[in-house]
């Protein structure tokens, strides 16, 4: 870093009895007061320079011995009036990017103009600052960081101002042009590899060079200075939001999975310091917000949804939230389930997650799908041209929309798989209600889910969680689930699931009953009854039903696997116990035409039309095969 000395003489300036003098044969004159400290000066060689001393030693009153004048408002302090008196003696200072700034305010308080000495400090600090400092890359950071202890005298004199145009400018330029910072050359001497060269991981990061050593600055004069960055148009998106997620990661508090804020600064101050430090945050937050590009993909989904959970918790603005969610909603294929989970800290709800900030992630992303990808309007000079075009282009622009389309469904089915996931984890919430549970479910489209197993399992565990559930609740669950999209093992689980409602059992017992007796080989072909059965249930009879994914993610001791049921046998031995125990529960329930059902033959015939032919057609089946074998 650069540096400038002014003067020859030594220091002399020596403090007793808690005041500052020079050691001088001549006796001093003029008393300085400065923020409590005392210096015994003399006025000769401070008046030459200083037009304020001048003034203020012209309009008080003059004692016998010495002046006095006080200085309570100045600048910088007493290192910074020292400097300015050294100067006036000829005494050595010297200039940096460290106090540069307090030297400049400090010689605009006492007016050491070149009007009153040609050369004077003023100008010699000007001249430094313009010709060295703001050529540094280290010396202009270091500069501006400074001039935070002095706003309003630093952006009158465009201090300020000039630190961020000249910030701007270098990062603008191709750092080979630039004085990189200690930081940055340490890190790319770390990058050299064994024989000498270059790592390929320098190389890539060469064009965010400046990222790490902005994250110093303070949120205002690190958001003027992005602006400046922005307005130029020459730095890539990705690396303004790779900049942002240094900075955030740099000033914003760890927030923990429960939502509390692990900041040491918070954690050991009283309430009123706490309120105060959040209130920082929360600009903080804002002003990062604020700053985020609008190109999609120029942050990670991950950071979004992060800056999110701590919008949550710093109680940020609703445009804030709203303005995240909706660039959520943008890239949701890229987001993992524990990126969602964002702790509730509202007092109006009891549930563990906000789940209604997911809901509206939700319904933004499924708004992008609404309206597919349309031509442009045909007026005449726009069929002239297309005419004109080559066969060519033509083709393109077709493979081009049919590649955007497919994107779009396959986002969709990653998505999908992220909304089962998620409901696995909420699920496990007490306080959760039904309907947000459907809701978030119902969310994304019935193609999107290749099988239904994740869904399953997410229902199951919501069932467990919540064992109050009436009959007409838990079938309001389960309509949402596709019994045909069921794996072989997700299957024989349901089969055995007593918390099921027993339409749906009786539903997964049938089609893994038509399932197994198509793959089993036996049959060439399938009776007339099964075929009109199955093309009931929208089933092609013609063909065996798609394979099921069996890639669900489910951990290795809860799988989904009883050997018992394998058998035909055991499946129906399986439904007669469930009618019984659903003739238990309802003996006392009443029908609707006022009878009552006591007997398992009322329980079986209260089951719509079709799945009592279901179940007979069951019971043929079973039993020539039975006798077959």
């Amino acid at each position: 870093m650069k540096f400038m000395k002014l003067g020859s003489r030594p220091d002399t300036f020596y403090t007793s009895e808690a005041v500052r003098s020079i050691s001088s044969e001549v006796s001093s004159d003029l008393i300085i007061q400065v923020k409590g400290t005392r210096y015994l000066l003399h006025k000769f060689p401070l008046l030459s320079k200083c037009l304020r001393l001048q003034r203020l030693c012209s309009e008080s009153p003059e004692s016998s011995q010495h002046q006095i004048v006080q200085l309570p408002d100045f600048p910088g302090g007493v290192d910074a009036f020292e400097l300015c008196a050294k100067f006036c003696y000829g005494i050595t200072i010297t200039l940096s990017a460290y106090n540069i700034v307090a030297a400049r305010c400090a010689a605009e308080y006492l007016q050491m103009t070149e009007d009153v000495e040609k050369g004077n400090l003023i100008y010699k600090i000007e001249v430094f600052f313009n010709s060295c400092i703001l050529h540094g890359w280290r010396d202009s950071i270091v500069t501006l960081q400074s001039t935070k202890a002095f706003p309003l005298w630093s952006e009158d004199l465009g201090i300020t101002s000039r630190c961020i145009e000249a910030i701007a400018s270098k990062v603008l330029t191709h750092p080979s042009k630039v004085s990189l910072s200690h930081s940055y050359s340490r890190r790319g001497r770390d990058d050299i590899s064994c024989n000498g060269a270059e790592s390929q991981r320098h190389k890539a990061s060469t064009k965010g060079w400046w990222a790490e050593d902005m994250a110093e600055l303070g949120i205002d004069l690190y958001w003027r200075t992005m602006i400046a960055i922005k307005s130029g148009g020459k730095i890539p998106s990705n690396l303004v939001g790779e900049a942002l997620k240094i900075y955030a990661s740099r000033w914003l508090p760890n927030i923990s999975r429960n939502g509390r804020i692990n900041n040491h600064e918070a954690s050991d101050s009283d309430s009123d310091s706490a309120t105060e430090v959040t209130s920082k945050h929360r600009l903080l937050l804002e002003s990062i917000i604020s700053l985020l590009p609008a190109e999609k993909g120029s942050v990670s989904c991950s950071f979004l949804l992060k800056l999110l959970k701590a919008a949550n918790i710093l109680n940020a603005s609703s445009s804030s939230k709203m303005e995240l969610a909706r660039r959520v909603a943008l890239q949701l294929e890229e987001a993992t389930v524990s990126d969602l989970l964002i702790p509730c800290l509202s007092y109006t709800s009891d549930t563990l997650y906000d789940v209604d900030i997911v809901m509206t992630i939700l319904e933004q992303f499924m708004l992008q799908g609404q309206s597919p990808p349309t031509s442009p309007p045909r007026s005449k000079l726009g069929f002239e041209r297309r005419r004109s075009r080559s066969a060519e282009n033509i083709n393109f622009e077709l493979q081009e929309s049919r590649r955007s389309s497919s994107a779009s469904h396959g986002s969709k089915l990653k998505v999908a798989k992220l909304v089962d996931g998620y409901l696995q984890e909420i699920a496990k919430d007490v306080n959760l209600p039904l309907s947000k549970f459907i809701t978030i479910a119902e969310s994304v489209p019935e193609f999107s889910r290749l099988d239904h197993d994740d869904l399953y399992r997410a229902i199951d565990i919501y069932l467990k969680a919540h064992p109050d559930l009436n009959k007409c609740e838990r079938k309001r669950l389960c309509r949402i689930l596709d019994c045909k999209k069921l794996s072989m093992e997700a299957c024989m689980h349901a089969a055995r699931n007593e918390l099921l409602p027993l339409r749906v059992v009786v539903q997964v017992l049938f089609f893994e009953q038509a399932r197994a007796t198509m793959a089993g080989g036996k049959m060439t072909e399938l009776p007339s009854n099964i075929k009109a059965l199955l093309a009931g249930h929208g089933i092609d009879p013609s063909r065996p039903p798609p394979p099921l994914s069996t890639t669900s993610t489910i951990p290795g001791d809860d799988q989904w696997s009883i050997p018992g049921l394998k058998s035909p046998k055991s499946k129906l031995s399986t439904l007669r116990m469930k009618l019984a125990e659903d003739d238990e529960l309802d003996e006392n329930d009443l029908h609707p035409d006022g009878m009552g059902r006591t007997s398992k033959f009322k329980a079986f015939c209260a089951l719509p039309a079709r799945p009592k032919k279901m179940f007979s057609k069951l019971l043929s089946i079973n039993r020539s095969s039975s006798e077959k074998n």
